[in-house]
């Protein structure tokens, strides 16, 4: 692909942001229950900021977003952290640099506004999700049980990674 360019996501990129989640979706389960409203997936209340990267003839090649942290009931999430998600990467774009390229670029924007990142994960030791982000300097912290379960009813683990922004 070349030189790698992140920018911000438009509002009139959503429907090329669905069809590559859609080709991910097909080719990797991600994400594991394909939603109702993708746009609405794409686009979470707590959003702060999504970029992509676009690919050749116009498609995306790659996504990634960052949302507030939800606060308890009697507790607000701590104002200095941030999540990770909806990261994803097309087939096609695969093996050129385009997640590191993401995920860099978050890791810089978080830096420079003070957040620490945290994401979650599907528990897969195997996954190439697990291996990208450990490999990257995330750090495991725990591991939890969804409040969603597989598209056959299973229930799903998540695991909870960290980034201390002074690691960036």
């Amino acid at each position: 692909m070349g030189h790698l360019i992140v920018r911000t996501r438009r509002a009139t990129d959503l429907d090329r942001c669905v069809e590559a989640l859609r080709a991910v979706h097909h080719a990797d389960a991600y994400p594991l229950n394909w939603p109702a409203d993708p746009h609405g997936w794409l686009t979470p209340p707590r959003l702060l900021r999504a970029w992509i990267v676009d690919g050749p003839g116009g498609a995306v090649a790659g996504h990634v977003a960052v949302q507030r942290l939800p606060g308890t009931p009697d507790s607000p999430a701590p104002a200095r952290h941030a999540e990770l998600s909806r990261l994803y990467v097309t087939p096609a774009a695969r093996r050129q640099s385009v997640a590191s390229a993401l995920v860099s670029h978050v890791r810089s924007w978080a830096a420079e506004r003070g957040y620490d990142l945290t994401l979650n994960v599907t528990d897969d030791r195997r996954s190439a999700a697990v291996a990208f982000y450990e490999a990257s300097g995330w750090q495991h912290s725990h591991t939890t049980d969804a409040d969603w379960t597989t598209p056959d009813r299973r229930p799903v683990r998540l695991r909870h990674y960290i980034l201390d922004r002074r690691d960036t």
